[in-house]
């Protein structure tokens, strides 16, 4: 066999990943490979030999590459091993690859079955695939090869990471989200993880498809957002908050102004106009940070018909509760939560971190007066995404924020799994009945009204 065909079969390992092996060290499976030992002996003798110059932001990107296939075949000459022409230019295009691009992460960033990459170390890289980890044979050089990935990536979207801001959140030029940390905090070197999107947007139908909501479900978040209904989804991480978003905001009448607004850019809204607002971190000098809650105070000013903000984590919550409150209804957001219940307890709680002298009772009830829907996530043991209750914020209840699940599931009743209907009408349904767009108008058929089905799976 020869290095041509050894070199494509290693790229085919490395795209699928050998899962998760228990039995036999990665390791040892690449001390076999000779091509594996041939790269990574020229990719340490070229960080030896070149160091930072590899990253001199003075170079432009020609004399960086021709820098590198210099090196590399002065390098390659050294070597004992016999190489054609055509092979040792494939090798130096492979190398080259690794060290200019984003390394060893490269195939699995291209591989769309792959949702997350994940490198606990230089020598340690997972991916997620259908829900599930997966230890790859992938490895970077060393950690300084790592490091300097991370320090091209967020480079690219104007942030730094050093000593003195030793973690970052940043994103791909495809929208894929980066969150990437170096010692001191991360003890074992640099950790980074990418969370990636799909090319193409996921639509109700592939949700559906999935078991992630059913028809019903759909429908009825259609009209609520047609209906200018404020809806907040709540979930883990990873459950899907994100996706959801993107998926319930293409219900948004393509005639109305958005303003979304994120801490780095995830969201990809189909409607022709929208204002995308993301907020900036400090500079060097600790100067200049635009945060969340500055970006949603801003946006009032700025004629939204409707304000989308990617994640609430903070004292932004108090300016965007009073932005629904104040005219700017079907307002939709993300938080993360366990239920529910647990979604408004911990919007509260966000409020307060804002520094406002607030009694508990008026906080509730500017949320109970803020909110219409909680829609909830959760992720399943197999590893799927699913939508387990839409539950109607319906006022307050004494001193408590009252909530009333519409859809559900029970495993106990349905095997399936299934999100189903309870029964309950919603109290805004009135409301969605006298609006003119027949997509949002009535609920004839809601079960527990007279003449109304069983509470199931139907037309609503």
């Amino acid at each position: 066999m020869n290095l041509a065909q050894l070199l494509r079969e290693s790229s085919a390992r490395r795209q699928t990943g050998p899962g998760l092996v228990v039995d036999q060290p990665v390791e040892d499976a690449r001390a076999s490979d000779p091509l594996f030992r041939l790269r990574t002996r020229a990719q340490k003798a070229l960080f030896e030999r070149l160091g930072n110059r590899l990253f001199d932001p003075e170079l432009r990107e020609d004399q960086v590459n021709a820098l590198v296939v210099r090196e590399l075949d002065e390098i390659l000459a050294t070597e004992a091993t016999q190489l054609a022409p055509d092979e040792r230019r494939h090798l130096v295009d492979a190398i080259g690859a690794d060290i200019l691009g984003l390394g060893p992460i490269e195939p699995f960033l291209a591989d769309s079955t792959v949702t997350e990459v994940m490198a606990n170390a230089d020598d340690a890289i997972f991916i997620e695939r259908d829900g599930r980890l997966h230890l790859t044979d992938a490895r970077f050089v060393s950690a300084q090869h790592l490091r300097q990935v991370i320090e091209r990536i967020v480079a690219a979207v104007g942030r730094r990471i050093d000593e003195s801001s030793p973690l970052v959140d940043a994103r791909l030029p495809d929208g894929s989200r980066v969150n990437a940390v170096i010692p001191p905090l991360a003890v074992d070197g640099p950790m980074l993880t990418i969370r990636k999107f799909a090319e193409t947007g996921l639509s109700t139908a592939d949700l559906v498809r999935s078991g992630s909501l059913t028809p019903a479900a759909v429908e009825f978040l259609e009209r609520c957002v047609r209906g200018r209904r404020n809806i907040l989804i709540s979930g883990g991480t990873g459950s899907g908050k994100t996706t959801l978003l993107n998926v319930v905001s293409s219900f948004i009448p393509e005639g109305e102004r958005i303003v979304t607004i994120e801490d780095s850019v995830e969201l990809r809204l189909r409607q022709r106009h929208v204002i995308r607002l993301e907020a900036r971190p400090p500079n060097v000098e600790g100067r200049g940070q635009i945060s969340i809650r500055d970006l949603v105070r801003n946006s009032l000013r700025m004629r939204p018909d409707r304000i989308v903000v990617g994640e609430v984590r903070g004292g932004e919550a108090i300016d965007m509760l009073q932005a629904m409150n104040t005219g700017h209804e079907g307002s939709l957001s993300t938080l993360h939560a366990n239920t529910p219940a647990d979604a408004v307890s911990r919007l509260e709680t966000m409020v307060l971190m804002a520094g406002l002298d607030l009694p508990a009772r008026s906080i509730r009830e500017q949320v109970a007066s803020a909110l219409d829907l909680v829609v909830h996530l959760n992720r399943m043991p197999d590893g799927g995404r699913r939508v387990t209750e839409i539950a109607e914020v319906a006022g307050m209840d004494g001193e408590s924020v009252a909530l009333q699940t519409l859809f559900a599931v029970d495993h106990r009743a349905d095997p399936t799994g299934l999100l189903r209907r309870t029964g309950a009408r919603p109290r805004f349904a009135a409301d969605l009945d006298r609006l003119a767009d027949p997509l949002a108008r009535a609920f004839p058929e809601w079960p527990g009204e007279p003449g109304g089905g069983a509470a199931g799976d139907g037309a609503l």
